[in-house]
């Protein structure tokens, strides 16, 4: 074995090395390779060259269609606007401060493309045709400090100006407006500073960024703000609103509507002539106009510019044609509530007169009273009570059920079983037995006869001492809805129209109980979202809708002279609306307050509500939003008094059918008509009209004796009868104790209450009642005319 090779031992550890720079080593690659996309092989050219350059043809090609699809968007966006005669793009020119003008900025920026335009005009709309930019703008020059007509302009505008100043600061006034234009939605924006003298060239470019850090907290696509006083800028400016594509604002998709370029009213019929925009109009359905509500269309006639012939250069006019009319069977009418039928619905309940009529002793239903029992009938009880004691002592004595089970939970066992009976054995030698008469068996109350009860000095002292008791503000945080209850009225007449319910989640409430009058008024949706989805699709089949970009006139029926009167000078638009949008049903808001409006916000304050383009003047309650924004088990939600900061409520209202998830505004009036305070915004939330908002109070009381899980509470109630009518209702405490109410005690309201576990002396009883509670019904809201000389020579005119 000499011969033999040597053993060699096998190693313990291996190590293989990580190969370098193997395929997929990056982290990059691996994360491709696990969702399985991997680079594509071309099946011709297998060399790694070929497929390396057959990789960056991929690239370039995908990338060029990308280019060419972003491209075939914003033509085919811009479509509309294309062409010297083309629909103008509305731009609203909107001053922030009080020392820029809006018709200054227009003029220059009017002037930056024909120096031989003049000045713009002081009032109303301005077309100015940028033949270098193959396009045409119609400016807007709005006034300072004229809010609702600034909202109104801007929910028509493809473009907003808003216009700083180099010198004065933006005041409360325009943050507020600010923050009401972003939370009603913002087509595209361009920030231009104005001044009556140009800026510093040293102090300059501080003053832009600091503007420009200002203008990006309220819209923070902003990217530069354009000086006026410099011609390239003001060009640059109006390269943006000439080339640039408008953002479109969500809640106007699929709603048409036509700024009036010209407003004429004769007999009740008001022609307003513009071009249609953003969707197909319909002379079936009705338009809105602000300030004034909605109206029904006459009829729709086309309104062509002239025509400019090549050869002589004279316009051609061009005459109307009809475009269409409100047919008979499908036009929406003005009809907005239901007549409600009181005969339909009458109550067969006995009346006043015949309740008074009734013979004495006669109960509901023509029942009489229950007869008292014949003597010698009902079984004696006796009660055993220690010797020596007085009746009045034994009343104290709880009840062997109000303990039982006590004991058992100390776990003594068997062990002390003997001990027990001997103690059982010497109790009983000193127990004796007390008759009890047919007044005490008559019910567990009847103990309260031999309740000594406080004199009325007495009860009076202590009464205001727990009343005017400190309370903490954590204890105030969390029960916000404690009340006391009256002394000059009973509680059963106070609160009557307050339930109790032993789970506020999942208690049923039925929600067409006892409804008020309003509810016969309004409308109910079997399936909201059907039916939306049902008039979208018919407005999209509709053939007879005129299309967007037509200039038409349209005439509307029935409206009132003012209507004409307040447009001149200002902009008149009408908004097209959906089919339903006119009848009235329960509107659902989700909001959030204001973080810059320092006032208390009340459920019923009076209000000023900003939902799409109508303004309604409204008392909003306010309820608690559930998380996720679902029913729960019984669509059963918490009243909120207040509308708080940081937290997310739902505001409920009578108001038009509202299709869509538009943003909305709670406006609150001041002495300043033209400068209301912005209390909450958000948007629609649903139309659930069996959504219940419980209003809750808590009745407190003061636990007077305690003697482990049961006590003698006061001062919940102050007398018996109340006490009774309240007894199937459940009591809690502020410790998480539950319970009910076991007998009444005397004759100022104390009774006596068993809990789920020993209470304490300084615990706090209570008591939650809920009552259904619901809005005010709701009105069209109108801005009052400012006087201005011009406007009314112009309307004499």
């Amino acid at each position: 074995m000499a011969g033999a090779t040597a053993h060699h031992h096998r190693p313990t550890l291996k190590q293989s090395n990580k190969p370098y720079k193997s395929r997929h080593a990056t982290k990059s690659a691996l994360k491709e390779a696990s969702k399985g996309r991997t680079a594509r092989q071309s099946p011709q050219n297998t060399s790694t060259g070929s497929a390396a350059a057959q990789l960056r043809v991929n690239r370039r090609l995908h990338a060029k269609q990308i280019r060419d699809n972003k491209r075939q968007a914003l033509v085919s966006a811009t479509r509309i606007f294309n062409g010297v005669d083309g629909v103008p793009r509305i731009v609203a020119i909107v001053p922030l401060t009080e020392d820029v003008s809006a018709r200054n900025v227009a003029t220059a920026l009017a002037q930056s493309l024909d120096p031989s335009l003049g000045e713009a005009p002081e009032q109303g709309i301005w077309k100015v045709k940028a033949e270098r930019f193959k396009t045409s703008l119609q400016f807007i020059p709005l006034p300072y400090k004229r809010l609702y007509t600034t909202l109104d302009a801007c929910k028509a505008a493809d473009y907003v100006v808003f216009v700083l100043s180099s010198e004065v600061e933006v005041d409360t006034w325009g943050d507020t407006l600010l923050r009401t234009l972003q939370a009603q939605g913002l087509p595209e924006v361009v920030s231009v500073v104005s001044a009556n003298a140009p800026m510093d060239p040293k102090a300059k470019p501080g003053i832009l960024k600091s503007l420009l850090s200002f203008i990006q907290y309220f819209v923070p696509a902003q990217m530069r703000v354009f000086d006026l006083h410099a011609s390239a800028d003001t060009l640059n400016a109006v390269r943006a609103l000439c080339e640039g594509r408008p953002d479109e604002v969500r809640w106007r998709d699929g709603r048409p509507c036509v700024l009036g370029e010209q407003v004429e009213w004769q007999n009740g019929v008001l022609g307003v002539t513009g071009v249609v925009r953003r969707a197909p109009l319909s002379a079936d359905r009705l338009v809105h106009l602000p300030n004034f509500g909605d109206f029904q269309i006459l009829k729709i006639v086309s309104a062509p510019l002239p025509r400019h012939h090549k050869s002589s250069g004279d316009a051609m006019e061009v005459e109307p044609a009809l475009l269409a009319e409100p047919s008979t069977s499908d036009a929406e009418s003005l009809v907005s509530s239901n007549n409600p039928d009181d005969m339909a619905n009458e109550q067969t309940w006995p009346t006043e007169e015949e309740m008074r009529s009734a013979p004495a002793g006669a109960g509901t239903h023509g029942r009489t009273t229950i007869p008292d029992a014949k003597k010698g009938t009902t079984p004696k009880r006796v009660r055993r009570i220690p010797k020596g004691m007085s009746e009045y002592q034994a009343t104290w004595i709880v009840d062997e059920t109000d303990d039982e089970g006590d004991e058992d939970e100390d776990g003594e066992g068997g062990s002390e079983a003997g001990k027990n009976d001997a103690q059982e054995e010497e109790e009983e030698e000193e127990m004796v037995e007390m008759p009890m008469d047919a007044d005490e068996m008559d019910a567990e109350s009847r103990r309260s006869v031999a309740f000594r009860d406080l004199d009325m000095e007495e009860e009076d002292r202590q009464l205001k001492t727990w009343r005017n008791r400190e309370r903490d503000e954590e204890g105030d945080a969390a029960f916000p809805d404690e009340v006391d209850t009256p002394l000059d009225v009973p509680a059963r007449t106070r609160f009557q129209r307050y339930r109790g319910m032993r789970s506020f989640r999942t208690s049923p409430w039925d929600p067409y109980e006892n409804l008020p009058r309003d509810y016969a008024r309004i409308f109910q949706f079997e399936d909201y979202k059907r039916t939306e989805r049902a008039v979208r699709k018919r407005a999209e089949m509709d053939s007879t809708a005129v299309e967007p970009g037509t200039r038409v006139t349209v005439y509307l029926k029935d409206v009132p002279q003012e209507a004409a009167q307040q447009s001149v000078g200002e902009s008149l638009t009408l908004f097209g609306l959906m089919q339903h949008e006119h009848k009235k049903t329960i509107l659902n808001f989700t909001i959030q307050r204001n973080t810059e409006y320092a006032g208390t916000v009340r459920s019923k304050d009076p209000l000023i509500l900003c939902v799409g383009p109508r303004r309604l003047r409204v008392n909003p309650i306010y309820s608690q939003h559930t998380r996720g924004g679902g029913k729960g088990a019984n669509n059963v939600h918490k009243f909120e008094r207040y509308l708080r900061h940081g937290v997310t409520n739902v505001a409920t209202t009578y108001g038009p059918v509202v299709f869509g998830k538009q943003p909305c505004l709670f406006l609150r009036e001041t002495e300043d008509p033209q400068s209301p305070e912005l209390v909450a915004m958000g948007s629609f939330l649903n139309p659930d009209t069996t959504r219940i908002i419980a209003k809750r109070i808590i009745l407190t009381g003061h636990p007077f004796k305690v003697h482990k899980k049961t006590g003698t509470v006061r001062y919940m109630f102050f007398n018996q009868d109340d006490v009774k009518y309240f007894k199937p209702i459940q009591l809690h405490t502020k410790y998480g104790r539950t319970g009910h109410i076991k007998e009444s005690l005397g004759t100022h309201g104390y009774f006596k209450a068993h809990f789920d576990g020993p209470i304490s002396q300084v615990d706090t009883i209570c008591m939650s009642l809920y009552k259904r509670v619901y809005p005010k019904w709701s009105e069209i809201w109108k801005e009052e005319p400012v006087a201005s000389l011009s406007r009314d020579d112009a309307m004499e005119e």
